[in-house]
């Protein structure tokens, strides 16, 4: 059943009444619908939210129902939650036009842009009369390349000829190691297992067959220390660090990305035991299945398997780690035996390391007795980086302090528990999004760990 059209939403009388005939009739999941596209239509997308929630409880499957609550998502900006429910509904046979056009107005609000032309193209091919002039123009769709920034969502971009090139011939020695990092006992053990010990006694594994090498994909909110982690484990095995951005392997000539790839692997190889860190992995090796992502994706991820299978050389004593905060976009592949067979989830850091790390970041700096205990037991879903923020606020603070009086003082317990006062976690936003994919996505109970976390 189709709810009817909101083009001329009801006033507050009519709308008194739909939600008089709702209670009546809680179960009707159709006049749920149309009570939720009526509320969004009247801009009140925080309640239509309400309503495709719990209609959503009661049919599950529902396809409208899913394209209300991923446009109230939307209305509300809250474009990473809209996303995965749109990404959700897209894969669907009988995803409506419509959806697509939406899914495209979401991606451009998120910096997709690419992704965004994908999408608006299937939903016009679908349906001619969803075009857009607008979302067309923004998106570059038809754009003559010779005056227009954004062509067919590609941005151009200059490279600035004064651009330092990376050292690779001598990849750094890292000086910090697991005493540096604060808390994290679980995530630091697993790292041990499988990356430590058989380092240390190679004779043990080899005697399992085991070999000295692997791949540990480390997710999480941002700010929680996966790359500080991964540099602390070239510190803790006295190995060479190599860390790969983005910007280090994608180039705009076709082959190049994959012959970089290549050169990374092989410095890695010429420098055993070495660390090999890829951060944003998965901007590197997103789905080979998304229509978002071009034939070249598919190449730099082809690549990049092979390279983590040692098909042409032997990656004994090459570890590679790669961190995400959106492990929903990586191919499945890389989750296969040899390559990240070990996926581990990065959570903000609980109370005691939380003590832990404003502990370490206070070192050094004038202060007099501090409780971190205290202070760790009021910064709850905080960042490492959140923690640093907090002291820099702290130290900022003093410092205003010290040139009105010109007596520099301590940093205290209040200073630090006024600064935490100013800040709020930045977690919460990555949580609202990856608990929608740990409900609706989690195969094979990949994501299981964050529900552990949100106790769902």
């Amino acid at each position: 059943m189709t709810a009817p059209s909101n083009t001329n939403p009801p006033g507050e009388d009519g709308l008194a009444l739909l939600r008089e005939a709702l209670r009546a009739s809680p179960a009707n999941t159709a006049l749920r619908l149309h009570v939720g596209d009526t509320l969004l239509a009247r801009g009140l997308a925080a309640e239509a939210e309400k309503e495709f929630r719990i209609g959503l409880d009661q049919s599950p499957n529902s396809l409208p129902m899913k394209l209300g609550l991923a446009r109230a998502f939307f209305h509300q900006t809250k474009h990473g939650q809209a996303l995965v429910i749109f990404e959700d509904i897209v894969r669907h046979p009988d995803a409506p036009p419509r959806a697509f056009l939406l899914h495209a107005k979401a991606l451009a609000a998120s910096g997709e842009v690419q992704s965004a032309v994908a999408q608006y193209r299937r939903a016009i091919t679908a349906d001619a009369s969803l075009a857009d002039d607008d979302l067309a123009k923004r998106l570059g769709i038809g754009a003559d390349a010779r005056q227009s920034e954004v062509v067919e969502g590609k941005v151009r971009a200059a490279v600035p000829s004064d651009a330092p090139e990376p050292d690779l011939d001598s990849p750094e020695r890292p000086k910090i190691n697991f005493s540096n990092v604060g808390g994290m006992d679980a995530v630091k053990e697993a790292i041990r297992l499988k990356i430590i010990h058989p380092l240390t006694h190679p004779e043990l594994y080899r005697a399992y067959g085991k070999s000295v090498g692997g791949g540990i994909l480390m997710y999480g909110p941002p700010g929680c220390g996966k790359t500080f982690l991964s540099r602390a484990t070239a510190g803790e095995i006295k190995a060479r660090f190599i860390s790969v951005g983005i910007s280090d392997v994608l180039d705009m000539w076709i082959g190049s990305s994959e012959r970089n790839l290549h050169s990374l692997f092989e410095q890695a190889r010429d420098h055993k035991p070495c660390v090999l860190f890829f951060d944003e992995v998965d901007a590197l090796g997103a789905s080979r299945s998304d229509m978002r992502h071009s034939a070249t994706n598919r190449q730099i991820i082809n690549q990049f398997l092979a390279e983590m299978d040692n098909v042409s050389s032997s990656n004994e004593g090459v570890l590679v780690l790669g961190a995400t905060n959106a492990p929903w976009h990586l191919d499945s592949a890389f989750r296969r035996p040899g390559r990240f067979d070990r996926v581990l989830f990065v959570p903000p850091p609980d109370a005691p390391a939380r003590s832990a790390i404003l502990r370490l970041l206070c070192e050094g700096k004038p202060a007099e007795k501090i409780d971190f205990d205290y202070l760790g037991s009021r910064t709850q879903d905080f960042s490492g980086a959140d923690l640093k923020a907090v002291v820099d606020t702290a130290v900022e603070a003093k410092l205003q302090e010290a040139l009105k009086s010109g007596i520099p003082k301590p940093l205290s317990t209040k200073d630090l528990a006024a600064a935490i006062l100013t800040l709020k976690p930045t977690t919460k936003e990555w949580f609202a999004s990856a608990r929608n994919y740990a409900l609706y996505s989690n195969v094979g109970g990949i994501y299981d760990a964050i529900l552990e976390h949100l106790k769902m």
